[in-house]
């Protein structure tokens, strides 16, 4: 698994590293049951806090994407498709009720929207 950390982000990277796990697990990168580096091996690869690592973990734990066990460590959990379809069609309303916003404000139509949109979906 490789975690790639960018600090000119504005994006905290306790959520750079949840995001990219869940975007493994989502791809099928890490399959169910998958052993996750240790939070302090991942702190030490990425040269990075452990309480940074151990927020990340905890989040993905949270979220229901791993899963911990003491003593022996950090696994991928079985996901559920269904659910995570619908978390992901959650964000993709909230992206484009910003987005729609913004539009509205610039004064851009629908229908330029909707070129804008079918441009970058082709890409």
């Amino acid at each position: 698994m490789q975690i790639l950390i960018s600090n000119s982000s504005k994006e905290p990277i306790y959520e750079q590293i949840a995001n990219q796990v869940k975007s493994s697990i989502l791809a099928g990168e890490l399959e169910e049951g998958a052993a996750l580096p240790s939070i302090r091996q991942l702190a030490k690869d990425l040269h990075i806090s452990v309480i940074t690592t151990k927020r990340a973990y905890e989040e993905l734990e949270k979220a229901g994407f791993i899963y911990s066990v003491v003593g022996k460590g950090s696994f991928v959990a079985e996901q559920n498709l269904e659910v995570i379809r619908e978390k992901k069609l959650k964000v993709i309303e909230e992206q484009l009720s910003a987005v729609i916003s913004n539009s509205r404000e610039i004064g851009l139509s629908l229908e330029e929207l909707k070129e804008l949109l079918d441009i970058l979906y082709r890409e």
